[in-house]
């Protein structure tokens, strides 16, 4: 991975906090029993989880930039239930789904609880509106039918939603009063110091050029090497400049504004804290834990597909993007017109052809674990991939056998030129993502 295919988090998260200084780069040879790729939700949380079973072994960290410097970093900072494309027609299922991406947000709120910064953690419920009626009464349906399998999602209706919540154009919403809010890069920052006290060796500004796999993986890195027993690939959007699922992930740029922190008293009018639409280029949003709104999503300007897959964005373009997303906020949120943003970012996510990700163990020698592909959708997830991945190692399968990332095969995505052509023409003559159904 080329140190120029990573830039710097410049995300509204990092407004307020306290000054970080990246721990020194890798430098020279080493040998562990494990070794991360990535400081991201799913590289801290195995190591976390991983140092808690394991503590007499080395587990070493590697991290590109600074923790939490790409995805999950700058995201929409909402923990939620469920799985990208995946939706259960019947009640075992969605009972195990609904548990797993449950203990995800369990898992969020302890790692919350015990770091050292405080990342805004809320668990009031997140929201999913509806734009016609149509889809709403779709949408009414199904909650009836996930009330009946014990799931605890409830409907808004058209008139009460109004009532509740601010939004313009409103028909319906669920409400799933168990998903939550966080601001990540926070996270992943104030638990540094506690990895380092559970022995996790952490090396920052070190960028992984080549995975030579084998018994043991060897990880290059630009001054040094780590001789690893296994493997943790957590790098989700970047992984395909590894080498590795370069034909099951396509990098996606995710453009991101925020305003300028709104009053509680304007956010009680709003009356919502985090928020998706029902799209296909979905609009999601919601409250920051300085009281900002941020805003992403909306059309295909929010997304850019970069031939060759680079997951960098230019800094110094997106203003169509940015005017784009802006606009489609204020649509939603007339109220806000005199509320100036203040903050425009970009970030890479990682989508699958079905948008299911994959949790799993790979490679010649069953030695490289992974977990990747969020597809939009990976903080829970992300969390959880810690506990995932530990299980995995521990050579415990058991708990996530049926589960529909487990060992998840990606669907091929083709080549380029074909790759980015195809992205091109779909979006822009259907105004959709592309994928398999």
């Amino acid at each position: 991975m080329r140190q120029g295919l990573i830039d710097d988090n410049r995300s509204a998260w990092l407004e307020a906090l306290p000054p970080y200084e990246r721990l020194p780069a890798l430098r020279g040879h080493v040998s562990a029993d494990l070794a991360i790729i990535g400081g991201g939700i799913t590289g801290v949380s195995t190591a976390w989880h991983l140092a808690e079973r394991y503590p007499d072994r080395r587990i070493v960290l590697l991290e590109a930039r600074g923790l939490g410097n790409g995805a999950s970093g700058r995201n929409g900072g909402q923990v939620l239930n469920g799985i990208n494309g995946v939706e259960p027609r019947e009640a075992t299922l969605a009972q195990r789904v609904f548990a797993a991406t449950s203990a995800g947000i369990d898992i969020v709120e302890a790692l919350a609880a015990a770091s050292t910064i405080d990342c805004g953690f809320s668990r009031r419920g997140c929201l999913e509106v509806y734009t016609t009626e149509a889809s709403a009464r779709e949408a009414e349906a199904r909650v009836a039918t996930w009330r009946d399998w014990g799931l605890p999602m409830r409907w808004l209706a058209g008139n009460a939603t109004g009532n509740a919540i601010g939004m313009h154009g409103i028909h319906g919403a669920v409400l799933d009063p168990t998903a939550g809010m966080v601001n990540c890069a926070a996270l992943l920052r104030g638990l540094r110091p506690r990895l380092l006290a559970r022995g996790v060796t952490v090396h920052e500004d070190t960028p992984v050029l080549r995975v030579e796999q084998g018994q043991p993986v060897i990880l290059h890195t630009a001054e040094g090497s780590v001789r690893a027993a296994a493997v943790v690939v957590a790098t989700n959007a970047y992984t395909p400049q590894l080498g590795l699922f370069t034909r099951g992930i396509l990098p996606l740029h995710s453009h991101v504004v925020a305003t300028a922190p709104l009053s509680a008293e304007r956010w009680q009018q709003l009356g919502l804290e985090g928020f998706a639409d029902d799209l296909d280029r979905i609009a999601y949003g919601g409250r920051m834990s300085d009281g900002r709104m941020l805003f992403g999503g909306g059309s295909n300007a929010a997304y850019t597909c970069s031939f060759g897959g680079s997951p960098v964005f230019p800094a110094d373009a997106g203003a169509r993007n940015f005017a784009a997303i802006e606009a489609r906020m204020r649509g939603y949120f007339p109220g806000l017109a005199d509320v100036p943003v203040t903050h425009r970012w970009t970030g890479p996510l990682a989508i699958t052809f079905d948008r299911i990700c994959s949790m799993g163990v790979t490679g010649p020698h069953r030695n490289i674990y992974y977990a990747l592909g969020y597809s939009g959708h990976g903080l829970a997830l992300g969390a959880l991939a810690g506990r995932v991945l530990r299980d995995l190692y521990s050579d415990d399968h058991g708990p996530w056998q049926g589960l529909p990332f487990f060992q998840k095969r990606l669907p091929i995505i083709p080549p380029e030129p074909f790759r980015w052509l195809g992205y091109q023409l779909y979006t822009r003559l259907t105004g959709r993502s592309p994928r398999q159904r």
